[in-house]
């Protein structure tokens, strides 16, 4: 794909523009401690660096130690996690933490092998912590590097198809300077972040415009290719936030399902959209409402996960005597206590 002279070249050219152009900074950068390198690569999970930085800075202040995130109680890190989403890495990151406590006495691993078999730990993030930490030659395959690649390369085969994908994966580790991985690593990633980005790449800031292939070809906007479309799916919830003058009903989705270990005031599903006359019609059907407790619309809002949109319309039902209501009673919290629960984005922006 490339020449060897070519893949010098770009290797050099790189690490020399980190070295004295690359002025993306960040906390996690030039940091050894593996612990916070593996916390802060489980965070940039499918969330940007800016919305991922004060979840990371909250974290290593309450939990400076893996121990110290092992002993944490769970409602307390899903507390923490609020608002970042993909919650199934907030319960890897509880389940990898107690697993190094209980077989590792409390030490972050120091070999790939181990690495690599922690829970929600793939390559990807197995060669940050690899690299970052201990400064073994393991090149780090991202979106980022997908795209800088294929650019450069000119590669016009899907990066979501199995030999498009052990292409690059095979270019990066040829790229990589065995004794310069991790400043390699975070080169190659702060580059597809600031200059090679997903829209308005900074060409004419790119010290590879000369031997860019899909520069000279004229295909930036069109690399790195895709072959697979995403289908979304709707799912219309109907929220009733019932309560009385001193608590409010909730319950923890605990089914496998989005959100899961969140929790939520009472949940009606639907096919569709039901406007306020048809939920009150279910809810009396079911026994969940009588026919004079007024509902009171309070809010839409829509909430965009990566395979499926969440449309929800929240309501309000003030009643006098919960003994009078026909749900859990060990399910009322009181209202000052609701700070200590954690909920999915579209109810903490109500919550909190």
């Amino acid at each position: 794909m490339l020449s060897n002279p070519i893949k010098k070249k770009f290797t050099s050219t790189l690490l020399d523009w980190h070295a004295h152009e690359n002025f993306r900074t960040l906390p996690w950068k030039e940091e050894s401690d593996p612990y916070k390198i593996w916390l802060s690569e489980i965070i940039l999970q499918q969330t940007r660096a800016e919305q991922g930085l004060p979840y990371y800075l909250k974290f290593i202040d309450q939990y400076p130690t893996v121990t110290d995130l092992a002993n944490a109680k769970d409602d307390e890190i899903f507390k923490l996690w609020e608002g970042l989403g993909y919650y199934n890495r907030c319960r890897n990151l509880l389940a990898t933490a107690r697993y190094i406590k209980e077989h590792h006495q409390g030490l972050f691993p120091n070999q790939y092998e181990d690495i690599i078999n922690l829970k929600g730990v793939g390559s990807y993030t197995a060669a940050a912590i690899a690299s970052f930490a201990y400064n073994m030659p393991y090149a780090v395959v991202d979106g980022n590097v997908y795209r800088v690649l294929a650019r450069f390369a000119g590669m016009e085969l899907p990066i979501d198809g199995k030999e498009g994908k052990n292409i690059i994966t095979a270019l990066a580790q040829d790229l990589l300077p065995k004794n310069k991985a991790a400043a390699y690593n975070q080169a190659i990633m702060d580059f597809g972040a600031s200059i090679c980005k997903p829209q308005n790449p900074l060409c004419n800031d790119c010290p590879f415009q000369r031997n860019c292939k899909a520069y000279s070809d004229n295909t930036v906007t069109l690399l790195p290719i895709k072959s697979k479309t995403i289908k979304i799916r709707k799912r219309y919830f109907n929220y009733i936030i019932i309560e009385s003058p001193t608590q409010i009903w909730i319950e923890k989705r605990t089914k496998a399902d989005i959100w899961r270990d969140l929790h939520q005031p009472l949940l009606i599903e639907s096919e569709k959209k039901l406007n306020p006359q048809q939920l009150k019609k279910r809810l009396i059907a079911q026994e969940l409402l009588t026919e004079e407790a007024p509902l009171v619309l309070l809010d839409h809002k829509e909430q965009k996960l990566s395979h499926q949109l969440i449309i929800s319309t929240i309501y309000n039902i003030k009643i006098n005597n919960i003994k009078k209501c026909l749900l859990p009673k060990q399910n009322w919290v009181s209202k000052k206590d609701m700070h200590k629960y954690a909920f999915p984005k579209t109810l903490s922006e109500i919550f909190n």
